[in-house]
């Protein structure tokens, strides 16, 4: 007898772990499409016009050869202990929280909590962070969160110019911020026309800027109380605003305690690891008369149907996407994951064990201090926390060198000094090997005295709420992490439809490196030699992004999506300038456009220009045409989002294109919707000069309950001279965010994705994403009216059913959402981009398994639309007003419904045995925005809501 092998190849990750359906599920759902092949499907749905030729050209590793890979990569970075500081500092990350948080997918799954009643745990994870920064911090109330510390307070000084009483046009910036504050400041001025004045405090004019900035500590480690300059910018009518340290805060007066209005920072030294910039948690609070004009999300209590009490995003609508050309900030995401990671760290710790921590820093640096003074070196300045600057003349080279010689990083300060920051992992040996750079043996014993003034002690208690106090045994904080978690609905339950967001598989291989020391422990400002396996990983993925996209060139700075649409514009505004076109500030953004783009122009001080819609979705092009005619010399860009948001690829694409070059104009091409395109469309091949890439959606790294993500820009080499620089590596232009890399480790998360996939299996991932897509729209077409579609009847990777006929009966896309998750299923994109209507994106890592439970609760939900239409039941008495069903609605409530329990509670799709049961019932928003609590509530008001 001949033996015959299989043919299946177990390492195949492309084909077998990381696309759903598999061959044979495949040719089912094409039937079902009403097509032949997968190839056919794809000339159905995409323009010939616009198709690649060139396939892509990378062969797949396997799970194991790719941690083998990027095992051999992170031993070329050479882990030092950074002691530069600059805002960023070595902590130690618990276990506990780096397994149960940073490590499970229950929570870095998960997407934003737009969809409150699915999301109770990240968000009293993240109302414990907002209390948490309002505490120590002095101020009223605090958002969760901002990028980064430099881009928060950017955000600060354009809040502060909306708030001030003052027609000023300036902005002071002390000049003992941080050097990437300083940049990303004046980056953000520039285009809205803000002059931004550098220098001492004492040197401020209150009466010639609309606010100021301190740093606290300085960046050379200076502590002094700023009371009178924040007097004095109040009695011109300006705001004050301070970047603070908050560990430092455990020890110092808090800013509110100096009558500071705005507070912001970076929380990242409370347990989140160096990741050689980021994702980093920013945190901005501000005084209660102020809360209305703050940007970024802010968590708040609200109440459910059954009055229970329940948290939920406060203030949608301030939502910048939502906004559009009306924006006061391209605030579209945030740090959700590591805003978490730093509430459980204080959390994990309480006050006390902050207050020791801070104590033991500072204590080690007053020591190290003492020591240097005794050996007769200068050293500033007189009030410290952690930081300290030494004067060592032309020895700073040999100084420097010395330090490396014992493992260490000091900070390169002009040609003279040198800057020393201890942070938490530093200890006595730490300080022998810092003395000993310095030729200095041995160090003077511990004493319990302070580096700073005894009047800048701060005076006041914090995290005094109970969840602080809570026993910290690591069963009970283990507990407590599952609790919240299980109150989730994220991607390791059930799919997450949601469109133009692509919740694709974030794969466990592809997460493991970056939790690695050698990536997660090194400083973004390190020497580059100390970071040549970071250079390698960022190297080869800007080469396999220009292959994918068709551009020459890549900047990874920006940290979200919304960032790199603004240094996109930002990019095509400094090549215009450079050919003297300074009047050039037009940018037509189609109304079909992603809803950041006119956020980000408006941001990009650009005047915005809207473009309607044809009847069937598309860019109207005879409106684009005469406005880019009406524009003339004065057109800079056009936005367009492709494939469209409406999830239709548009023919008249490379029309577009050749009508803004035309007019003198630039094409930014909006990468939200990749994932369509990905092998078989480069978007620098069809006219496109700039596009931002969210690899938190195409790219596989995972939304974190609401950020991190990376919105890395891609451009044609006519631009490639205009990318974003910074301060530690240089550039022509400034920067956008405070790491040259931006949120650099998890750009290791798509790099591993693309050495998995390969060339050919990304390529596989855009042509299955497009059949699931596809597949849905067929099995769903006679139940609910599909809205776009493109000219021969075809989806891109995402369609909009069209919910608004059933509000003639009263069911709203509300009911139809809340419904779905008694079906146990995050609701798609809802009334966006248009009102009343549901957009689905299925991804390409969904099994036809869990598509077709999807189908199935939607069918279902129909169903019992039909009954309303047919008047058996009214809306408000059907399921559909009442869900989400809770088990208390099961269990404790006299059911005197019209319908039954088993009807509410297990609806076709949902499961019997692993139902996922919402902890609330539907949230009233209403409530929480007229009655705005976004700080821990007291324990007495659960009981209060339960009597």
């Amino acid at each position: 007898m001949t033996y015959t092998p299989v043919d299946y190849d177990a390492y195949d990750f492309a084909n077998r772990r990381h696309i759903g359906p598999s061959p044979s599920e495949m040719e089912e759902m094409l039937k079902a499409v009403g097509v032949r092949s997968l190839d056919e499907l794809i000339d159905q749905t995409v323009p010939p016009s616009i198709r690649q030729s060139k396939p892509l050209s990378w062969a797949p590793l396997a799970e194991h050869e790719l941690l083998a890979r990027m095992g051999e990569v992170s031993r070329k970075n050479k882990v030092m202990t950074s002691l530069i500081g600059q805002g960023y500092y070595g902590t130690v990350t618990p276990p506990a929280i780096q397994r149960n948080i940073l490590e499970n997918p229950a929570w870095y799954t998960a997407y934003t909590p737009y969809q409150p009643e699915i999301a109770q745990g990240r968000l009293e994870a993240l109302l414990n962070y907002q209390t948490m920064i309002c505490d120590l911090t002095g101020l009223d109330v605090a958002n969760a969160s901002l990028l980064d510390e430099a881009t928060a307070a950017a955000e600060a000084m354009t809040m502060a110019e909306r708030s001030a009483k003052t027609k000023a046009r300036a902005f002071f910036v002390d000049q003992s911020c941080h050097p990437q504050t300083v940049g990303v400041i004046r980056t953000r001025a520039l285009p809205l026309g803000i002059e931004v004045i550098v220098g001492a405090p004492e040197d401020l004019d209150p009466q010639a800027v609309f606010g100021a900035i301190f740093q606290y500590p300085g960046t050379f480690g200076h502590v002094r109380d700023f009371s009178a300059e924040i007097a004095r910018l109040h009695e011109a009518k300006a705001i004050a605003i301070v970047a603070t340290d908050l560990l430092a805060l455990c020890m110092l007066k808090e800013p509110g305690a100096m009558g500071a209005d705005i507070a912001v920072g970076s929380s990242q030294r409370f347990g989140v690891p160096l990741g050689y910039g980021g994702p980093h948690a920013a945190f901005m609070s501000c005084k209660d008369d102020l809360k209305r004009s703050m940007p970024g999300r802010i968590v708040g209590v609200s109440i459910d149907a059954n009055g229970t009490k329940a948290y939920r995003l406060s203030l949608q609508t301030r939502e910048q996407h939502i906004r559009r050309e009306k924006a006061t900030s391209n605030v579209c995401t945030a740090q959700a994951l590591l805003a978490v990671m730093a509430s459980f760290y204080a959390v994990f710790h309480g006050p006390k064990g902050l207050r020791a921590i801070a104590e033991r820093v500072h204590f080690l640096t007053n020591r190290l201090a003492r020591a240097l003074k005794a050996a007769g070196a200068k050293v500033s300045p007189r009030a410290f926390f952690d930081t300290i600057t030494v004067e060592v003349g032309v020895g700073q080279a040999g100084i420097l060198a010395a330090a490396r010689q014992e493992g260490l990083n000091f900070r390169k300060i002009g040609l003279d000094r040198v800057g020393i920051s201890l942070d938490e992992t530093s200890d006595e040996k730490v300080l022998i090997r810092v003395l000993r750079a310095f030729g200095i043996d041995g160090v003077p014993p511990h004493r319990a005295t302070l580096g700073f003034p005894e009047e800048m002690v701060r005076k006041t208690d914090y995290l005094t709420h109970p969840v602080f106090h809570m026993n910290r045994a690591e069963s009970e904080m283990m507990r407590y992490m599952r609790r919240l978690s299980d109150r989730d609905l994220a991607l390791d339950r059930a799919m997450i439809p949601l469109g133009s967001c692509t919740m694709k598989l974030n794969a466990a291989a592809e997460m493991m490196p970056i939790t690695w020391p050698e990536f997660g422990s090194l400083h973004p400002f390190a020497p580059a030699d100390q970071a040549l396996g970071y250079k390698e990983a960022i190297d080869d993925l800007t080469a396999k992004l220009c292959e994918i996209t068709g551009y020459d060139a890549m900047s990874m700075q920006p940290n979200s999506g919304a960032q790199g649409e603004y240094a996109g514009l930002l990019t095509i505004q400094a090549y215009h300038r450079s050919r003297g076109d300074h009047g050039r500030n037009v940018c037509l953004i189609p109304v079909s456009a992603h809803g950041t783009n006119p956020a980000s122009a408006q941001m990009a001080g650009m005047e915005v220009v809207v473009v309607k819609s044809a009847p069937n979705g598309d860019v109207d092009l005879e409106d684009f045409k005469a406005k880019a005619v009406a524009a003339g010399d004065r057109l800079a860009a056009c936005m367009i989002t492709y494939p469209s948001t409406h999830g239709v690829f548009e023919e008249t694409v490379k029309e577009i294109c050749r009508i803004t070059h035309e007019h003198g104009g630039q094409v930014y091409l909006d990468g939200a919707n990749m994932n369509a395109l990905v092998g078989l469309v480069r978007p620098g091949e069809i006219g496109s000069d700039v596009s931002h890439l969210n690899l938190h959606k195409t790219f596989a790294i995972p939304h974190g309950g609401g950020g991190p993500g990376m919105g890395p820009i891609g451009v044609k080499a006519h631009l490639a001279p205009f990318l974003p620089g910074h301060p530690e590596t240089g550039g022509a232009e400034g920067p956008v965010s405070a790491a040259p890399y931006g949120s650099a480790s998890i750009l290791l998360i798509s790099w591993a994705y693309c050495l998995l996939m390969g060339g050919a299996g990304v390529t596989q991932a855009t042509r299955v994403a497009i059949l699931n897509a596809n597949y849905i729209a067929a099995r769903l077409s006679g139940a609910y009216p599909i809205l776009f579609m493109g000219n021969k009847g075809r989806v891109a990777h995402e369609c909009i059913l069209d919910t608004r006929p059933f509000a003639g009966v009263g069911v709203t896309v509300d009911d139809i959402a809340k419904r779905l998750i008694d079906n146990g299923f995050h609701a798609p994109t809802m009334s966006w981009p248009v009102a009343g209507t549901l957009m689905v994106e299925p991804t390409e890592s969904e099994t036809k398994a869990e598509i077709d439970r999807f189908v199935t609760a939607l069918l279902s939900i129909r169903d019992e639309i039909a009954a309303v239409e047919k008047g058996e039941i009214t809306a408000g008495e059907s399921p559909l007003r009442h869900a989400p069903h809770t088990v208390a609605a099961l269990v404790t409530e006299a059911w005197d419904r019209k319908y039954s329990r088993e009807q509410g509670c297990f609806p076709p799709g949902a499961f019997k045995v692993d139902k996922y049961w919402p902890p609330v019932g539907r949230v009233d928003n209403v409530y929480g925005d007229r009655n705005l609590v976004c700080t821990c509530p007291p324990v007495e008001s659960y009981m209060e809501a339960a009597e």
